[in-house]
């Protein structure tokens, strides 16, 4: 069958009214798994080869940079992230260090580029919201005197600057304006909006990054546009893709989007969905290898039931799926087999569909697996295994469906 006959069999709702503008460029990504992402409170603090493992699989994601850590941290985290930095010296994936808007906390990144010879992006941030505001007790005249000094000290210092607002989606319109045009008149290269609380939804995404465009616009600045959100509301990723739509640069988002509370937009999702909605053209074969990776490292289990990379994403034992996708396969259509019940394909992400059998299966599952295996399905086993499946309240292994077939089940009941 034709690419085009592919085409043809699945009519795209999605792209009816497509809010992107064709020939928009791709988006950036920062990735905050080892920094932001570290704040989560059920994460371990990997190990540094384990980190340095993740930075490269970043760098064969088209991860443009990561956040290697937060210089103030104490003397561990100094030392990961000068051996970070250096590993990235021969990588494209590009080191960035979180600073809070203090000419102290920026200092020790001046002597560290020094030292390894290259740049390193600094962000720093700062609350602008009005209730962080009141908690503090700061007032907007102060924050805009360390904003302004604190992005001119590393602008005198050759750091590239991105000035960050933590809770942008709870600021006020006036104190936005304020700080980001103190920022980019002071030198900052981008600047970022925060959903730091999970607060916001894609319309108050769409709106306030309208609102950051239309300030840049007017100040004649050649500024990137971040979006970095949490998903307090479970609104994480979509927030992410609505920011994306509404002209955001750069997005950031972390492995299995682990972050503090309730966690980050999920990065490997991100590259998932702007990957089929053709938003970017990353090569993203190794992606489950980085999710793996990324969650023996930080020591969170990855769910069965998470999307793409979860146990179960592309794995079913009810018959009447599993037989669309076998009637796929023998027809030898890969690409069919890989959609005909999936709206992800899985061959995309260097994963496949898999067929099991269990209580909601039929003749078809138990043919399937164990012509796999090099058995014949004879009527006689096909029953001696369904005999057994419909007995067990969960899908059989390979090994169970093998035995029964052989008249020797294992499974327990």
């Amino acid at each position: 069958m034709s690419a085009m006959d592919h085409d043809e069999l699945i009519y795209d709702w999605n792209h009816v009214h497509e809010g992107v503008v064709p020939g928009t460029s791709e988006p950036m990504f920062v990735d905050e798994t080892l920094r932001d992402g570290l704040q989560s409170p059920s994460v371990r603090d990997p190990d540094l080869d384990e980190k340095v493992r993740l930075i490269h699989l970043m760098d064969k994601l088209g991860i443009d940079s990561a956040d290697v850590g937060l210089p103030g941290a104490g003397e561990r985290a100094r030392e990961h992230i000068r051996t970070l930095c250096r590993e990235m010296a021969q990588l494209k994936v590009r080191p960035n260090v979180a600073c809070r808007t203090l000419v102290s906390d920026i200092a020790p990144v001046v002597d560290l580029a020094q030292e390894l010879g290259f740049p390193i992006e600094t962000c720093t941030f700062i609350g602008s919201s009005p209730i962080r505001q009141y908690a503090e007790g700061w007032k907007i005249e102060e924050m805009l005197a360390l904003t302004k000094k604190a992005v001119s000290f590393a602008v005198e210092h050759d750091l590239p600057c991105m000035f960050v607002t933590e809770d942008t989606t709870r600021a006020r319109p006036e104190h936005i304006r304020a700080l980001y045009t103190a920022a980019i008149e002071s030198g900052a290269k981008r600047i970022c909006i925060c959903d730091t609380c999970g607060h916001a939804t894609p319309s108050g995404v769409r709106a306030l990054v309208t609102f950051v465009k239309e300030l840049v616009r007017g100040l004649g600045a050649n500024v990137g546009i971040d979006w970095h959100g949490h998903r307090d509301r479970g609104l994480g990723l979509i927030n992410a893709l609505a920011a994306v739509e509404a002209g955001a640069t750069r997005i950031h988002a972390t492995a299995l989007g682990v972050g503090e509370r309730a966690g980050n937009t999920e990065m490997d999702l991100l590259l998932v969905n702007l990957k089929l909605m053709g938003r970017i053209s990353n090569d993203l074969s190794v992606l489950a290898e980085y999710v793996q990776l990324a969650s023996r490292a930080i020591g969170v289990p990855i769910p069965h039931n998470y999307s793409v990379f979860g146990q179960d994403a592309f794995e079913t034992g009810t018959g009447v799926h599993a037989a669309a996708v076998i009637k796929a396969f023998k027809k030898g259509d890969a690409w069919l087999a890989d959609r005909i019940y999936s709206g992800v394909p899985a061959g995309m992400f260097g994963l496949e569909q898999v067929i099991r059998v269990g209580p909601m299966s039929g003749k078809s599952n138990v043919a399937w697996v164990l012509e796999k295996h090099g058995v014949e399905p004879t009527e006689e086993r096909i029953q001696g295994v369904l005999s057994l499946a419909k007995q067990t309240p969960r899908l059989l292994s390979d090994e169970e469906v093998l035995a029964a077939a052989s008249s020797k089940p294992t499974a327990s009941r």
